[in-house]
């Protein structure tokens, strides 16, 4: 591993080690297959897809650059897991789905290669798998084109996520596999929105996420407790 990348191995093993599960809708990935559409749903408000370039950091298997392509837009996935990208292309084959490419590649190396070349940039539960989130982030401010959209998502770092997305979601439900998270990498929205600041991208909207064990839902609301995402737009010029 390039000590440069900004990755850690051990993450990378772990949804390696995974990767031939990621379009399983039972397996592993439920939870991600569940959440897709409420946050595709959500960052189709906000914004055209439609013809639009649009990169995904952290694409892991693939589910939601499939549903950008799915949705007009011109999809690009980026992750540095070899597995998961070798089954996010033989799903999109299988799928026949359009207008969807994915590169190994960090998002720091793609920001030095194609600086504003997206008119949406999307960074989804991937922020609390890296070393380095702020990096991540200047990375996809890099990325988007002036006036335009980066959404992230990740988890909030206090007690209640602790007891619903770790011990809940990896112990007493079965949610994910137990290792899945580690706590001091979750981000305090405070801290992901100083991130943005820093990157030059303004915090337009927030969202939670939460969801019912009872009912096996998930819905997006203001209780940013746990899971929360971020929409950010690039200023379309710098001010004078």
């Amino acid at each position: 591993m390039n000590p440069t990348i900004n990755a850690d191995p051990a993450e990378l093993a772990k949804f390696s080690d995974l990767a031939h599960r990621w379009w399983d809708a039972d397996g592993e990935f439920r939870p991600l297959h569940q959440i897709n559409p409420l946050r595709l749903a959500w960052m189709k408000e906000l914004c055209s897809l439609q013809g639009k370039d649009v990169l995904d950091v952290g694409c892991g298997g693939g589910i939601l650059t499939d549903s950008l392509a799915r949705s007009g837009a011109k999809a690009t996935g980026i992750d540095l897991s070899t597995k998961a990208l070798r089954i996010a292309q033989l799903h999109a084959m299988d799928a026949e789905t359009e207008n969807v490419q994915y590169r190994e590649i960090s998002a720091e190396a793609m920001a030095q290669e194609q600086p504003g070349g997206f008119d949406v940039v999307t960074c989804m539960e991937m922020l609390e798998h890296v070393p380095d989130p702020a990096s991540v982030v200047q990375a996809c401010a890099t990325l988007v084109k002036p006036g335009g959209w980066v959404f992230f998502s990740t988890l909030n770092r206090n007690p209640m996520s602790f007891l619903q997305a770790i011990i809940g979601a990896e112990y007493v439900l079965n949610m994910l596999p137990r290792g899945t998270h580690e706590f001091a990498k979750f981000i305090r929205p405070s801290e992901l929105a100083g991130f943005c600041r820093r990157a030059g991208l303004n915090v337009m909207h927030t969202r939670g996420l939460s969801f019912n064990p009872l009912t096996q839902r998930y819905w997006l609301n203001s209780n940013t407790s746990v899971n929360y995402l971020l929409a950010t737009q690039k200023p379309a010029s710098l001010p004078a």
